[in-house]
């Protein structure tokens, strides 16, 4: 699952760099395919990437409270949301600082589990008896929800206009930053299988932590604690930065509430769309839990990626990088793997992209009536 997932984000990569070089704007996907493939598929693009965003960054935000401090996740989540809020309204450059720092940290903790793991693992990878989870449709479906956690690499798209030479640092980013993402979920992964074996991961709902405690290192369960603590922070100030800026991308189009596409003076950021994001968040993390979350997540963001890929496919040959094999072959990767997933998720991502055709659809016919 995990490298069935990852060949499908770099295929997404690919589709997604090309389309930066050409429109190193604001909006990513929602910005590409209103361009190539007409007004209607861009506001599909956003809708879905808007919708399935805030369902990731809830998820994170959760996470983060269940490590963190599981009896009140929920609340904690909250806080976190808040705090991320008023760090973006500070600016790209202050919020960018706060990645750094927080990738690190969760690098070096990573890197820590690892070796504690290695150091009592209790054989070869290949001699672990892997489970087969339904055959063939299991480890799609396993790699739809592994792709949940591969969608950050192309967050750079989104802030097309506070990067400086876009044209270059936005495709290196995504296939660089996708890159070293692979090599440590395979690293991770690799060294729990060994360590405690698969049945136990699945059963653990924190399967880190629980690695170090079994392989004799509990003194160190606080390493794990501060890495996925300070993942999830990351992740979630990613996220946040990349639906404000699609809303204003959106708004600026007039298809989002007009007050969203103000920038505020000092910090030159869309500060309302970041607090209206915020707001949003704050009710999701109270109202659901992490597994609807990834999962409505993993469906809604397959299809803007498989829009992605459908815009990259008309690129002309002078406009690609890579022959339109590669978009044709991330496009059907995409639409395996949403529909894979689990029928509560396809059914309930399915209705908030409809709800999202309709809103499309009262916004041309008001256009048309005026």
């Amino acid at each position: 699952g995990l490298l069935a997932a990852g060949a499908v984000a770099l295929l997404n990569a690919m589709s997604s760099a090309q389309l930066a070089r050409l429109y190193p704007v604001s909006g990513g996907t929602y910005a590409y395919a209103g361009r190539r493939l007409g007004d209607i598929w861009g506001w599909m693009a956003g809708w879905g990437f808007v919708a399935g965003k805030l369902a990731s960054c809830a998820a994170a935000a959760l996470t983060f409270g269940h490590y963190a401090l599981p009896g009140q996740a929920p609340w904690l989540a909250a806080l976190a949301v808040a705090a991320l809020t008023a760090l973006n309204y500070l600016g790209v450059e202050r919020t960018a600082a706060a990645v750094k720092v927080i990738v690190l940290v969760t690098l070096s903790s990573l890197v820590a589990v690892f070796v504690m793991a290695m150091s009592g693992a209790s054989g070869p990878l290949g001699s672990l008896p892997l489970p087969r989870p339904d055959g063939l449709y299991g480890v799609l479906q396993s790699a739809g929800i592994w792709f949940f956690a591969f969608a950050g690499y192309a967050r750079i798209a989104t802030l097309g206009e506070e990067v400086r030479d876009p044209e270059r640092t936005i495709p290196r980013a995504m296939v660089l930053s996708l890159g070293i993402v692979l090599l440590v979920y395979a690293a991770v992964s690799m060294a729990a299988l060994l360590a405690i074996g698969p049945e136990a991961l699945a059963r653990s709902d924190d399967p880190l932590a629980m690695t170090v405690s079994a392989m004799g290192f509990g003194q160190w369960r606080w390493v794990v604690v501060l890495g996925a603590s300070m993942a999830t922070l990351g992740v979630m100030l990613s996220l946040m930065a990349g639906i404000d800026r699609t809303l204003f991308a959106m708004a600026a189009d007039h298809r989002m509430p007009s007050y969203m596409a103000k920038v505020h003076p000092v910090h030159k950021v869309p500060h309302l769309a970041g607090v209206t994001v915020g707001v949003i968040l704050i009710i999701i993390v109270l109202t659901v839990d992490v597994r609807s979350a990834i999962g409505f997540s993993a469906f809604t963001v397959l299809l803007y990626y498989a829009i992605t890929n459908l815009s990259a496919i008309t690129l002309s040959r002078s406009e690609r990088m890579l022959g339109r094999w590669s978009a044709f072959a991330g496009l059907l990767g995409c639409l395996v793997l949403s529909f894979t997933l689990p029928p509560g998720a396809v059914i309930a991502g399915g209705l908030v992209m409809l709800v999202g055709l309709a809103l499309y659809l009262a916004q041309w016919r008001r256009a048309r009536s005026a």
